[in-house]
């Protein structure tokens, strides 16, 4: 699972930054080009399309931070009512009492943020039951309103309409697909040696010069090959499905490695990092500078099946 380890100053009004979702897999569509500096600018083209299963999230804390020189510190925490979800994740936390509440709402902080949790029981896609736990910010200029925000969705389902919306762009953070250990041929490209090499030829010709007498970084080594955190920034949200039974978009015989699509989910202009399945950390983009567009003109998404034949 990726770690978001920055947020966007957000909006003034209270919001939710930040929301998870599994890849499901990838189509094509057609849509009249929203990109004003596009050569296609206003024509209908092929664009690559990445859908993301968003099921609901559910709250069960909110936290309190403070800045300090060594980093973030918690100051202040309170939980709803303990689910039978997180057994196999955390150890069990109590309801927080009225007093702790009130105690919450008057202490001062730097930030808030909810505490949220994935619920794949939803997902048939998804073969893990066991729900994954990570930490939301919650954007605003007033603490006050900030803090009666967390309070008021504690114990509730956040949307995917909370984050994003129709034409609006996302960042999506995930861990890219894994080939564990590999060699400086596969994992670099470099050329391989000639044939009578007396010693290997799936390897580089020199570990570089006598001075500086050290090999750097730049030297393509053997490692690790993948598996990597990865940020795609500024994704245009599509397409937003709400309820993919009445506004199918699956193809023919389903996703492949993934199936067939039973909550909400979202439609991505272009690709994102990982292997079908795999949870994605979806946050408001951080880098963005274009303006959003209202609607985006889909004109047709393929549902042709994608396992041939």
């Amino acid at each position: 699972m990726p770690r978001i380890r920055s947020w966007p100053p957000g909006p003034k009004a209270p919001a939710i930054e930040g929301f998870a979702g599994f890849k499901v897999g990838m189509t094509h569509a057609f849509l009249v080009d929203y990109r004003k500096r596009s050569t296609t600018a206003g024509q209908e083209v092929a664009v690559p399309v990445t859908v993301v299963e968003v099921p609901p999230l559910k709250v069960v804390a909110a936290r309190l931070y403070v800045r300090e020189p060594y980093g973030m510190k918690v100051v202040g925490e309170v939980w709803g009512a303990p689910g039978p979800r997180l057994a196999g994740r955390i150890p069990a936390h109590p309801a927080s009492s009225p007093e702790e509440v009130a105690k919450f709402s008057s202490t001062g902080a730097d930030e808030v943020r909810l505490v949220a949790h994935t619920q794949p029981e939803l997902v048939t896609g998804v073969p893990s039951k066991t729900p994954s736990l990570f930490e939301l910010r919650v954007s605003g200029d007033q603490l006050a309103e900030r803090r009666a925000f967390a309070l008021e969705h504690l114990g509730q389902d956040l949307s995917i309409d909370k984050v994003a919306k129709e034409g609006e762009f996302v960042d999506v953070l995930g861990v890219t697909k894994g080939f564990g250990f590999q060699g400086h041929i596969q994992r670099w490209g470099v050329k391989l040696q000639p044939r009578k090499n007396s010693k290997h030829r799936r390897m580089i010709g020199t570990l570089g010069p006598h001075n500086p007498s050290f090999v750097t970084y730049r030297i393509p080594q053997a490692g690790q090959q993948g598996y990597h955190r990865r940020t795609q920034f500024n994704l245009r949200v599509l397409k937003v499905v709400r309820d993919p039974k009445s506004d199918p978009i699956a193809p023919a015989g389903g996703f492949p490695h993934y199936g067939e699509v039973r909550t909400a989910c979202v439609l991505l202009h272009g690709s994102v990092p990982g292997p079908a399945k795999r949870l994605l950390r979806l946050r408001t983009p951080i880098r963005s500078r274009v303006a959003s567009v209202e609607k985006v003109d889909l004109r047709y998404l393929s549902t042709r099946s994608k396992q041939g034949g």
